[in-house]
């Protein structure tokens, strides 16, 4: 498997050291160090070096495949919503007929009841029905669309206005799935410039993710900053610990608690941010400081949960591939409810299917927001499934039933209130236009109306209806 290719199927790595990122797999953000020994999933991606590897799998047993089999059965216990206009409409005209043919039979007076009958049908027919409702979630999807958001029906809108439980995943969800360094933290008589100074030397010459972040910060806090290799030799990837490199004759080692250990640094210090990657740096085995790298939380999603919650919803819980002291550190800077940790694709269909049986059949809904192509099955399990459109798998994207185009987490609780103001104004629609047509319907069998307000029951109910469903149009975009 050569870099920047996809495993193909489950494997034990024969020969070569790389790095594995399975972000799109476990949601964990840091790729995986791999060596002899080592088990390698499907869909995850190799990182810098080549691996020769033995299958230990079929295809159809993988991973992946396990994955898709899971969004089919999962597909599979999703109930479908009938609407509740269609099940009137079935019964509605056939009834009215027989009414408006019962009394010229049965009655006499041909003449005058066939002008009454004549006048039931048209009050009877059901266009403003028919026509305005279904228009009425036409607009709501066309006003999410106008919002950034694609809503694949309009039950799945219907949905989004009884939402309970709002599950999301972490990475490419609620963070932004890189790394930036968010503090350094230098040991006694060096400066935090010279200490991100020889760790930026010491990673210049590898293509990690926290390499590159240590890098780009070193060239935001000193701009004239630029890699010299000349001045670095001898760099070696310890899989899972650090680097070390020879740097202007000096040996520096930037990883982590292990790889301080094994150059003898006795004096390093831990750090308490459970949700930062720790990176310790050292030079000829002396302790020059800590940096601290974090995957960067996306600055809208604080703000999009609290609006969820303002939009009735009553939970919030975030799964995650990660480990508990990331998940839990990123849940406390949200405002999320609960988080569970460590979680494999189908840990999450269960953790789903958990919360799911818990709101039981009252009508409240569970939306799950997910990205990668780990969160297919659960978002083709959960009530309303949410991807991100811009960065998400195409797993994802497929298995959702709402997709945010621009990744914008405060689309979200926009979207809960055109829900909202679609279903009020679709009820609306049909409590107006099943008053006015019974009234004038009354008035009608007793010989008080004549057919210009037969009329006026049908079409020009149906044109106030369909006024009323153009309100939709007019929505905030964001919270």
């Amino acid at each position: 498997i050569r870099p920047g290719e996809k495993i193909p199927v489950d494997a034990e790595v024969l020969t070569g050291e790389s790095l594995i990122a399975t972000a799109a797999l476990t949601g964990e953000s840091v790729p995986r160090a791999a060596g002899p020994g080592d088990a390698v999933v499907s869909g995850c991606i190799n990182g810098d070096g080549s691996l020769t590897v033995k299958a230990t799998k079929a295809f159809e047993d993988s991973t992946v495949s396990k994955i898709l089999e899971l969004v089919e059965t999962a597909a599979e216990k999703k109930s479908k919503t009938e609407r509740f206009i269609t099940r009137f409409a079935r019964y509605y005209t056939p009834v009215v007929l027989v009414l408006a043919l019962i009394p010229p039979i049965f009655l006499g007076d041909w003449r005058g009841w066939i002008y009454r009958a004549c006048a039931f049908l048209v009050i009877s027919c059901p266009c403003a029905l028919v026509i305005s409702v279904p228009l009425a979630f036409f607009g709501g999807i066309g006003a999410a669309s106008r919002a950034g958001v694609l809503v694949k029906g309009s039950n799945f809108l219907e949905l989004m206005a009884d939402v309970d439980t709002v599950v999301s995943d972490k990475t490419g969800t609620l963070t932004k799935g890189n790394f930036r360094v968010t503090e350094v933290i230098p040991a006694e008589r060096i400066s935090a410039g010279e200490l991100l100074r020889k760790a930026a030397l010491a990673e210049s010459m590898s293509t990690h993710p926290i390499a590159r972040s240590i890098m780009q910060a070193l060239a935001e806090s000193d701009g004239a900053w630029t890699p010299d290799p000349g001045r670095v030799s001898g760099t070696e990837n310890i899989p899972g610990q650090g680097l070390v490199a020879t740097v202007d004759g000096r040996r520096v080692a930037v990883g982590s608690a292990e790889l301080m250990k094994r150059e003898g640094v006795e004096a390093f210090e831990e750090a308490a941010d459970g949700a930062a990657t720790v990176c310790f740096v050292a030079e000829d085995g002396r302790f020059l400081g800590t940096l601290l790298i974090r995957d960067e939380v996306k600055p809208e999603a604080a703000r999009a949960i609290a609006a969820m919650k303002r939009e009735g919803v009553k939970s919030t819980v975030m799964l995650t591939g990660d480990r508990k002291g990331v998940g839990e550190a990123v849940a406390l800077e949200l405002g999320v409810d609960r988080v569970h940790s460590g979680l494999l694709p189908q840990d999450k269909v269960a953790k789903v299917e958990s919360m799911l049986d818990g709101l039981g059949g009252d009508g409240r809904r569970l939306v799950f927001i997910g990205d990668g192509i780990n969160d297919a099955p659960v978002l083709t399990r959960a009530d309303v499934g949410i991807a991100m459109g811009s960065m998400g798998s195409d797993a994802a994207i497929e298995a959702a039933d709402i997709v945010i185009m621009d990744d914008d987490l405060r689309r979200i609780p926009a979207v809960m209130r055109i829900a909202k103001k679609t279903v009020r104004i679709s009820k609306q629609n049909i409590v107006f236009a099943l008053a006015v047509k019974t009234a004038v319907l009354i008035l009608t069998a007793l010989g008080l109306s004549n057919m210009w307000t037969a009329v006026f029951a049908d079409v020009g109910v149906a044109v106030l209806c369909i006024l009323n469903s153009m309100r939709l149009l007019a929505v905030r975009k964001t919270v």
